[in-house]
């Protein structure tokens, strides 16, 4: 299925590791858009949640196949364009940095700092199209991140309210010494997705905001110097941190 557009869509969320659908999503109807950019990691998952419409999208792919310098990240955020979005919950799992950003907590972040290099980063590679030099001061949409922390409250889940993502190339794990330079650049958080993502939408006027699931200490971050960071830990930490995330997402689309 191609450009398709359905109504009424509240919010798409792309899930990142270890979130690959969503559980309570109902009556779902399946797209498989074909973007000017190609087709996206996954298929689009579009259904009811809570009585609203919204649409899922695996940003890795469903069975977590495409790395994150590989994702095409201007086909998922134009694929959901043609859907009809216009909010987008971007669900990253990320490694802490500092001492509010334990393993298990969910951040909403303000800032964010791009590390990343060699990704198409940018709408304006089109030739003959427009250059976007879009204002990026504040990189993820105040209004949605103000109703994903109220929305946290109304469901009684902690989450800390700002922190700066420091997006890294991947799919590696990042060294002390980058993590230690990382901490020194105002970093709280880390992961490999959060650019050109949040780039892209703003370029596309989409409303964009982000949950962190923090998922482990990152390199030397930690009370444990010396752990050794597998992803079956990280998988298991996001999964007890999922159920926190869809109480969220049912208050804020529950309003």
């Amino acid at each position: 299925m191609s450009d398709v557009r359905i109504g009424g869509i509240e919010l798409a969320v792309i899930g990142g590791t270890g979130v690959y659908a969503l559980a309570d999503l109902a009556d779902v109807v399946t797209q498989w858009p074909q973007t000017r950019y190609g087709m996206p990691s996954g298929p689009l998952r579009i259904g009811t949640l809570q009585g609203r419409r919204v649409a899922f999208l695996a940003r890795h792919g469903e069975g977590h196949s495409v790395p994150p310098h590989r994702i095409n990240y201007r086909a998922n955020l134009v694929a959901l364009q043609m859907a009809g979005v216009q909010r987008v919950l971007a669900l990253n799992t990320v490694g802490g940095i500092t001492d509010s950003c334990v393993p298990g907590a969910l951040v909403c972040p303000d800032q964010l700092i791009d590390y990343t290099w060699g990704r198409t980063a940018t709408l304006s590679d089109d030739a003959g199209g427009d250059v976007l030099h879009v204002d990026f001061g504040e990189p993820y949409t105040r209004a949605l991140r103000a109703e994903i922390l109220a929305s946290a409250r109304r469901a009684k889940v902690a989450m800390v309210d700002g922190g700066c993502y420091g997006a890294t190339q991947g799919p590696r794990l990042e060294t002390r010494a980058e993590i230690a330079r990382m901490r020194r650049d105002g970093c709280d958080l880390v992961g490999m997705t959060g650019m050109p993502e949040a780039g892209l939408a703003r370029e596309l006027g989409l409303d964009y905001a982000c949950i962190g699931i923090v998922a482990n200490w990152a390199a030397g971050a930690g009370p444990d110097a010396d752990e050794v960071i597998t992803l079956e830990d990280v998988l298991a930490t996001v999964a007890t941190a999922t159920a926190d995330v869809a109480r969220v997402l049912g208050a804020l689309l529950g309003g």
